[in-house]
């Protein structure tokens, strides 16, 4: 014992403890290094970010947003894509965004959270939606924006989110448009009141339907509901002067029917707007999503209707 509690014996222990903490974050230090290389080499060439950004407080819930921006000054101002995250409305995140691409060809891209059915129940995520619109338009002449020209690009659900915001009314009380210029949707549900998991069939009881997205979203199964339904369906408000859409949807989609967009694109069509509708060779999203034409198909849309 008197070893072990020796003035030189103490010193010496601690100089070994000291050496091993500072060898280890030496090893780790390399480590996080690549991390953050990795996250920043996920970016495209020519493109930085803006992390968490508050668009808006529900609450003690910041709502937050991600800005992917050219590196280099533009001559002009950013037309602005806004993307909308799925998850079935209660998952998902702004983190996964597939627009940033769009970043390196000359726009803004905001990628946003939004409150999911678990937090909130319709219409708060199409509220949140509209109130990131209305930041990204207040911002725009310090940041650079074009606020005339706003697109808005979701998948799933939040293809569902981003078709309301081209069909649906906009408040007439607000001081801040959160109207759109243009909208693409990929493989949104169009029609909760024909969603598969909200209706009744063989082997489908009352408590699956209940245990369905939609009915979490609107607060109750989704056929007791049919007004609130069709006020969260853009098939029932397509008219005239929406904006124009681009709609891709996968022909073996075993999530949302590829009818559901059928549909939506034939009544936009009935109603005088212009929409463009892309069967693609797949599922609920996947590999024919990402390849370079879809991107291009994609990147032509909103070029023709949000540059000046």
């Amino acid at each position: 014992m008197r070893l072990f509690n020796s003035v030189p014996f103490r010193a010496s222990f601690c100089c070994i403890v000291l050496a091993l903490v500072c060898e280890f974050a030496t090893a780790q230090a390399p480590q996080a290094d690549k991390s953050k290389a990795k996250k920043a080499a996920a970016l495209p060439v020519g493109v930085r970010v803006e992390r968490d950004l508050e668009y808006a407080r529900r609450g003690e819930q910041r709502m937050l947003l991600d800005l992917y921006l050219p590196e280099k000054a533009s001559e002009g101002p950013l037309p602005v894509v806004v993307w909308v995250h799925g998850g079935g409305w209660s998952a998902g995140s702004k983190d996964r965004c597939p627009a940033t691409f769009l970043a390196a060809e000359g726009f803004a891209v905001a990628s946003i959270n939004y409150r999911l059915s678990q937090e909130a129940r319709w219409p708060a995520q199409i509220d949140d939606c509209r109130e990131a619109i209305r930041w990204l338009r207040k911002e725009a002449k310090a940041r650079g924006f074009d606020a005339e020209h706003i697109g808005v690009w979701g998948g799933s659900a939040g293809g569902h989110l981003v078709a309301l915001l081209g069909t649906l009314d906009v408040p007439s009380d607000e001081a801040t448009s959160s109207r759109v210029q243009a909208v693409c949707d990929w493989y949104g549900p169009s029609d909760l009141l024909t969603m598969p998991p909200n209706v009744l069939s063989a082997g489908k009881t009352e408590a699956d339907l209940a245990k369905a997205n939609g009915a979490k979203l609107l607060g109750g199964i989704v056929r007791d509901r049919p007004e609130l339904a069709r006020q969260a369906s853009a098939f029932y408000q397509a008219s005239a002067g929406d904006a124009p859409f681009l709609i891709m949807h996968g022909d073996a989609d075993p999530q949302v029917p590829l009818e559901q967009s059928e549909r939506l694109h034939n009544a936009l069509t009935k109603a005088g707007v212009s929409s463009t509708f892309q069967v693609m060779s797949g599922g609920h999203g996947g590999p024919a999503f990402q390849t370079e034409d879809s991107k291009q198909l994609v990147l032509a849309f909103f070029r023709k209707h949000l540059s000046r």
